[in-house]
């Protein structure tokens, strides 16, 4: 009797690597996030690493969500905090590299500005930079970003806290 062959393992990308995808997108800037490194576009949010450093929530539209959801649970899935938000959760561990990097190149063209879409012609994906992920995992769990601020402090509508 012949055993089975095993099932080839899917390999995923660590937060170094998405961190490294991320930032090679054109305007792309690290900065905190609900206490946690969160990328944005000119403002606009693309993705932020969940505490774990495992998972990636990535803001990619509610068709993209709904699609990859389907084709692999397993990989892309929600939870009810995200529920009726245009946003999809992704097991880094078990996201192929290029897979990641085609996500999240439909999610910068979404909220890249016209500037900066001109500087990634249609149906590029780019390169990672290499050395622009300096700061690792480690240093990321180390450092704990503050996300307080005072009652008095309006928020980004204008607001004051309640």
């Amino acid at each position: 009797m012949t055993k089975k062959p095993p099932k080839p393992r899917r390999a995923g990308v660590s937060f170094d690597e998405a961190r490294a995808l991320l930032l090679a997108l054109p305007g792309v800037e690290e900065g905190p996030c609900y206490g946690t490194p969160g990328y944005r576009v000119r403002g606009k949010l693309l993705a932020r690493i969940w505490p774990d450093l495992e998972t990636l929530v990535v803001k990619c539209g509610d068709d993209e969500r709904d699609v990859r959801m389907q084709l692999d649970p397993a990989t892309y899935f929600t939870t009810d905090h995200y529920r009726g938000y245009p946003t999809v959760l992704v097991r880094l561990g078990r996201v192929p590299s290029e897979e990641l990097r085609e996500l999240l190149t439909i999610t910068w063209r979404r909220s890249a500005p016209k500037t900066l879409l001109a500087a990634l012609p249609d149906g590029a994906l780019p390169e990672p930079a290499k050395g622009r992920s300096a700061r690792g995992a480690k240093a990321a769990r180390s450092k704990t970003i503050s996300m307080t601020r005072p009652a008095s402090t309006p928020d980004r509508r204008g607001r004051g806290r309640r």
